[in-house]
């Protein structure tokens, strides 16, 4: 029951006059027996459990009051579900705001992974059916038939005409040896000229006429088109000179990268998708061919030829394409949608749905992903509900507490209100019980060494405190956010120990002594040297003497302040004491 509504029950109580009640001039008939319990009501209503910061929830206090950044503190009742035991972070919103924001969520399940890689490529020729035309002997190129790479050319067309004085010469010794019918020296003279390349139709045109052509004619070895021409009519070529190129457009090659993170995924004999963009919907379906040894240093790519029929010759050498590889896993991954992932710089989270309206971010490790999954290694069990919807207004809400962990990390690591440190103070303002100090690393408030103000409380000696000392200093955080120092005590840096004497330099007021272990420092025997405070006589003392002594930290000196003689006695055992 509402205040409002408690008192308006009240007020009806004290209002009722013989079962009749008048409002606003309006007359009521009320039962009396209705009324009963309204005090038992309102006396049964649930008191808050503390009261806590509407913009920090791990603000917490017994008692009504305002926040660090002024506001008045909530309360908390025994039935709110604050998320307890689901971890700090996690929210509860009514079923009607659920519906309103269109939260819809989905369970984290194994799935096979289909892994698509998108890249670019270029068009090429099929290299296997590439065909390149070289001469075998020096010569003048006299006639060109072919004019321009890219020329359709057939197999058997001319090419190109030559005169080359040792095709010439070929001839007349094959001619020599028809003449004189010597079987041996015509088989040698004719696989001479095949082997010069000389045409099967020019030999035989020799062979019958007996007359030796000045200009031989070479033909295309295959059909397809002329890429690479290199020479024009007149040109002076050698053998090695490469002429031209004949390629066939049947099949092409496409010649696409995939960065090294993503050379595991591919492997020969996969499927390949390829559109064009001066096709707008046309796509070619082919195979990964050969997958190239070495890794491109500079752009940290892996080279993969891809194999495409070439229909009607629509694929040209050169052209750009837009390539995706259909990279199928066939191991099963535990996979979330893409939509339900957060990702920033510097994690990836998910909003788990956790029932009964409350919802929780959590961070998450990914892996591989496809064009509707991500592959979660880490932060995800299989079957838990992740929000594919308005997840960001949740995340955003979640993260102002969230620990992004999962909700059954263990108990939450709560903060001390006071810790103890060891300072140094470097000012004081006496008039406002303010002290500058430098203190060290405070892990329990994950503070490290700093150097800043403190206010000294009430029932602390001021006079305690002093410039360039070095004290333990107990600090507790108030309520309204500030630090002030509670407790002072002088550090022990103070021991006493037996030692024996090495050596003295009585001016320099310095003793060597091998001194025993130190067991509250946990540090073993030692042998140093001690300065001797002023007072103290030396002239009782010498080298090999046992003594007991108490010494002090002092600017970073061993300083004795109390030293005597040690007495050795033997007792029954004959052990020394």
């Amino acid at each position: 029951m509402t205040n409002s509504s408690k008192s308006m029950a009240l007020l009806l109580a004290g209002a009722v006059l013989g079962g009749v009640l008048t409002m606003a001039g309006y007359r009521y008939m009320v039962d009396p027996n209705a009324l009963q319990g309204v005090d038992a009501q309102a006396d049964g209503e649930k008191k808050p459990l503390y009261w806590v910061a509407p913009m920090d929830p791990n603000y917490r206090r017994d008692k009504p009051g305002q926040s660090p950044m002024g506001m008045d503190l909530i309360p908390v009742y025994e039935n709110a579900d604050d998320g307890a035991g689901a971890g700090p972070g996690t929210i509860k919103i009514s079923p009607d705001v659920v519906n309103n924001l269109g939260v819809r969520t989905a369970k984290a399940a194994f799935k096979s992974l289909h892994s698509q890689i998108q890249t670019v490529g270029y068009v090429g020729y099929d290299e296997d059916q590439l065909v390149h035309v070289h001469p075998r002997v020096e010569g003048w190129i006299e006639k060109l038939y072919v004019k321009a790479a890219g020329d359709p050319v057939e197999k058997g067309q001319p090419l190109y005409d030559i005169y080359s004085p040792a095709l010439v010469n070929a001839q007349e010794e094959f001619v020599l040896a028809l003449e004189r019918k010597n079987r041996r020296l015509i088989q040698a003279a004719k696989g001479r000229l095949k082997a010069l390349q000389l045409p099967q139709q020019a030999i035989e045109a020799v062979e019958q006429t007996r007359k030796v052509k000045q200009f031989i004619t070479l033909y295309a070895p295959q059909s397809g088109v002329v890429d690479n021409l290199n020479i024009r009519e007149g040109f002076y070529v050698k053998p090695g000179t490469t002429l031209m190129s004949i390629g066939t457009l049947e099949q092409v090659w496409v010649e696409a990268e995939v960065f090294e993170r993503q050379v595991f995924l591919v492997s020969v004999g996969q499927p390949v998708t390829m559109t064009l963009g001066y096709l707008p919907g046309k796509k070619w379906q082919g195979t990964v061919d050969y997958i190239y040894p070495t890794l491109n240093s500079k752009t940290r790519t892996v080279k993969v030829r891809l194999r495409f029929n070439n229909e009607n010759a629509a694929l040209k050498p050169n052209m750009f394409a837009q390539i995706a590889i259909h990279a199928q896993n066939d191991e099963f991954a535990l996979l979330v949608p893409k939509e339900a992932v957060i990702r920033t710089g510097n994690a990836d989270r998910v909003v788990l749905a956790l029932g009964d309206g409350r919802f929780k971010s959590i961070e998450v490790a990914l892996g591989r992903f496809d064009d509707s999954a991500f592959e979660v290694l880490s932060g995800l069990a299989e079957g838990d509900e992740v929000v594919i919807s308005a997840q960001f207004l949740l995340d955003s809400e979640s993260s102002k507490t969230s620990d992004f962990k999962r909700m059954n990390h263990g108990e939450e690591n709560t903060q001390p209100t006071t810790v103890w440190t060891e300072a140094t103070i470097n000012s004081l303002m006496a008039g406002h019980r303010m002290v500058n100090v430098s203190h060290q690393a405070i892990d329990e408030w994950d503070w490290p060494d700093m150097t800043m103000d403190f206010t000294v409380a009430d029932d602390v000696d001021f006079a305690l405190l002093a410039a360039d000392t070095t004290l333990r200093l107990e600090i507790e955080k108030t309520d309204d956010g500030n630090y002030q120092i509670i407790n002072v005590e002088k550090p022990d840096n103070s021991a006493t120990v037996d030692g024996v004497i090495n050596s003295i330099m009585a001016g320099h007021r310095m003793l060597n002594i091998s001194r025993g272990p130190i067991e509250k420092w946990g540090r073993g025997p030692e042998t140093l040297d001690f300065m001797v405070a002023q007072g103290i006589s030396l002239e009782t003392f010498g080298e090999g003497m046992s003594i007991r002594f108490t010494f002090e930290i002092k600017d970073g000196e061993f300083m004795i302040t109390q030293l005597s003689e040690q007495v050795q006695s033997t007792d029954a055992g004959g052990q020394h004491d």
